[in-house]
């Protein structure tokens, strides 16, 4: 049960990135001389792949916290 939590975290992690990715592209992401920021695919693939490190690492703080508590 545990695992399956954790992984729901890591899996709304990387829809909540690849959704920040692609709004920071429409909205803010350059038009020539950036690599991955001009082209949309691009930065909505890094944006999933930073939710994914970034929820990644605070799940594993929060079971962590929770396994020491009980």
């Amino acid at each position: 049960m545990v695992k399956r939590n954790k992984y729901l975290l890591i899996a709304s992690g990387v829809v909540l990135g690849a959704i920040s990715g692609f709004l920071y592209w429409n909205y803010y992401g350059c038009t020539n001389g950036c690599p991955i920021k001009s082209i949309w695919w691009r930065m909505t693939l890094w944006g999933a792949v930073m939710g994914g490190l970034i929820m990644s690492m605070v799940s594993d703080y929060l079971f962590k916290k929770a396994k020491e508590k009980s």
